[in-house]
């Protein structure tokens, strides 16, 4: 039997005659780049998926090290820098990516009531924060810290994940603002000590500022300020004084406030003032845009049908200044 001699040239397919597709491959004739080094050119990885609106840069840290991020077909690594050339894809999608900032980022407020979590999905069925939401113009919504399932309060959320990062690092030392109930009395001295600083499981922590707001038979209110979010901080620095939280609610993050009228489970967007203070606090500036006939402050939405689409419109009686 007579052997042909190997000339290097690919067999052709007996149908089409053409070469096959070499699967290790990027497509016809090209091959996939790799992935840019630590110290080559682009950006972070996590930075770039974040400015597209796909999460903070710590939720992408995690997706990274559980293999769910690909650049150029490789599973990425932390550490990796992607290009404006490389293609990528988060759980077998690829993400068309836009020019950083070329439409204004999405940011609303929304008062999160106890028993609520802030995930997009509970094993268990219990309700999440992300039902109430409406569904954004682009991107998803990000998540600016969280609430544990028995506080309840002031949330903030945007398609921005540049922004959330900002809002959410410690450097940047945005105040959060907490109405705190405790059960029983406060010993003389806990609140200086509660500002000097007390030593938790996961380091030193002290509250900004503290002030008594008053009380009724066996709970006193106060308000306290603090500069970072540490899981729990709150709670865990008066337990660390021996004192029990009853009611943990957040009135404030940054310059934006709770106020009376946004109801639990409803949301707003921010005002046009509101956005651009909060984006000075984190050295952001906003998106030039053409003004609007009506502000979005002057608008409050309850959850629609359904959860995740449009609310039921305005509540009469809001306005900007309350």
């Amino acid at each position: 039997m007579r052997h042909r001699q190997s000339t290097g040239t690919p067999p052709r397919h007996p149908g089409t005659g053409r070469a096959p597709l070499d699967r290790n491959r990027g497509g016809r004739g090209r091959t996939e780049p790799v992935p840019a080094p630590a110290d080559g050119p682009g950006e972070r990885l996590q930075k770039v998926l974040a400015e597209q609106g796909l999460g903070s840069r710590r939720e992408i840290e995690v997706w990274i090290t559980e293999g769910r991020v690909r650049v150029n077909g490789q599973v990425a690594k932390l550490g990796d820098r992607a290009t404006p050339t490389d293609r990528v894809r988060v759980d077998g999608q690829e993400v068309r990516r836009r020019p950083r900032r070329e439409a204004e980022s999405q940011i609303i407020a929304y008062h999160k009531p106890e028993g609520e979590l802030v995930t997009r999905r509970d094993p268990e069925g219990r309700p999440t924060v992300f039902r109430h939401l409406p569904r954004p113009k682009d991107g998803r919504w990000i998540a600016v810290g969280r609430l544990d399932i028995n506080t309840s309060g002031l949330m903030l959320f945007t398609t921005d994940g540049e922004l959330a990062n900002r809002l959410m690092h410690p450097s940047r030392e945005l105040e959060r603002e907490y109405a705190v109930r405790i059960l029983g009395r406060v010993p003389d001295g806990t609140l200086d000590r509660l500002t000097a600083g007390v030593e938790l499981e996961d380091g030193p922590a002290h509250l900004d500022a503290v002030s008594a707001r008053g009380g009724d038979g066996a709970n006193s209110w106060y308000h306290v300020v603090l500069k970072e979010g540490r899981n729990r901080e709150v709670r865990r620095l008066w337990e660390a004084v021996g004192c029990q939280v009853s009611r943990l609610i957040r009135v404030r993050y940054g310059n934006i406030e709770l106020g009376r009228r946004l109801f639990p489970g409803v949301w707003r967007a921010l005002s046009d003032e509101e956005r651009r203070t909060l984006l000075s606090l984190v050295g952001m500036e906003p998106v030039r845009r053409a003004p609007r006939a009506r502000t979005a402050a002057s608008q409050v939405w309850a959850p629609g049908p359904g959860g995740g689409g449009a609310g039921r419109g305005p509540r009469a009686g809001y306005s900007k200044r309350e």
